[in-house]
């Protein structure tokens, strides 16, 4: 490859990205909201759901049982309801998500060690929220009746049971189970994708549009000086946008890379260079520019949101899409900044994924150099 060829096609680029703006913008702007946005909307956690209560027994066993849930960090009781009709109307209108009702007589029931049920009512037109506050529910139910039975050992002098087997859970490489800690490092892949696959994907495109391929393919250049000389503006915007990520999700949300920074650098370059060249593959076949942002981000985008292993787990998939997961690259590049962020694992651990973006990159590269050389170039 000559390289003063690359450069006066790195140039000419250049000079068509500063003239741009719209161009710019994609490139840095909406990076910059998707991490905010990701990093203080987009949440799984789920805190402080709100309660609504209807207590027909008003004693004081059933008050201190409200008191006791109010208090935990997983509920927040909003409204002290008179009926149980009232409840259908905060559900219905989503004004709470959850509704406890203690029936009359339940006090005694429980002093007179009989059964005392309540009802539960929970809001399931979202099921994974649905589920984890049924988790939280019946946690707290299973914590509040090892207190009464323990109260009720000590009332007699009697000591408390053990039980037989009893878990210690210990949580590794995220010890607090923040979402964001997972989240704001998936969140550069998007980007990287954006800026990689989405900005290039219009560059040979606007080639054919303008009517100036023609004239590039009378140049004394062959595809391969021809790509890079394409990719290499958008590969030093992608690398800015990766350090401006790292960054960002350093100061407003204290996430470090616990492994070593080089490597991230090393994961970005190779994930990067697999989205340019995915990037002017769809170019090349589309030849227009509607057709090719459209294609990226059905192509690019929505695979590396969604079937990624980012936000929706691949094991929940069905095995068509699981299988579909192994042809993402961001599949790959997000297994990498989850062993960088979370697990402090080095290449001897990682170098499979590394060797799949290699992989994925060679043969997408050779394809971009046949397509451009049955055009002509």
């Amino acid at each position: 490859m000559n390289l003063r060829k690359i450069w006066a096609i790195t140039r000419k680029e250049f000079y068509h990205l500063i003239r741009d703006f719209r161009s710019l913008y994609l490139a840095f702007v909406i990076p910059l909201l998707l991490i905010l946005l990701f990093g203080y909307a987009l949440s799984l956690d789920v805190d402080n759901i709100e309660t609504v209560v209807v207590d027909y027994d008003k004693t004081d066993i059933s008050r201190e049982f409200i008191r006791h849930m109010d208090a935990s960090s997983s509920f927040h009781i909003g409204a002290h309801l008179g009926a149980t009709k009232e409840v259908t109307k905060y559900l219905d209108h989503g004004w709470a998500s959850l509704a406890v009702v203690i029936p009359p007589n339940w006090a005694k029931r429980l002093r007179a060690d009989r059964e005392a049920p309540l009802q539960i009512l929970l809001d399931g037109s979202d099921p994974n929220f649905a589920s984890i506050t049924r988790g939280y529910v019946n946690a707290f139910v299973e914590q509040y009746n090892q207190k009464l039975l323990a109260e009720f050992l000590n009332s007699r002098g009697m000591e408390k049971i053990q039980v037989p087997i009893e878990g210690s859970v210990r949580v590794w490489f995220n010890e607090d189970l923040e979402s964001r800690n997972f989240i704001i490092p998936g969140i550069i892949a998007i980007i990287i994708m954006i800026v990689g696959a989405m900005l290039t994907s219009l560059v040979i495109a606007r080639e054919y549009e303008n009517g100036t391929m023609e004239t590039i393919k009378s140049l004394p250049i062959n595809a391969g000086e021809f790509l890079v000389g394409k990719a290499i503006p958008y590969f030093f915007i992608g690398m800015i946008d990766v350090l401006v990520s790292i960054l960002m999700g350093q100061l407003l949300f204290g996430i470090v890379i616990k492994s070593g920074f080089w490597l991230m650098i090393m994961a970005s370059s190779i994930y990067l260079a697999v989205a340019l060249v995915l990037g002017l593959l769809i170019s090349s076949v589309t030849k227009s520019q509607l057709v090719a942002n459209q294609g990226a981000i059905l192509i690019t985008y929505l695979p590396s949101l969604l079937l990624s292993n980012f936000v929706f787990p691949v094991v929940n998939m069905p095995k068509g899409l699981q299988l579909l997961t192994y042809i993402v690259p961001a599949t790959y590049y997000i297994d990498i900044l989850n062993g960088l962020y979370l697990r402090n694992l080095g290449l001897s651990h990682l170098w499979p994924s590394f060797l799949v973006m290699i992989v994925m990159f060679i043969i997408l590269a050779a394809l971009n150099c046949l397509l451009l050389k049955r055009e002509g170039l």
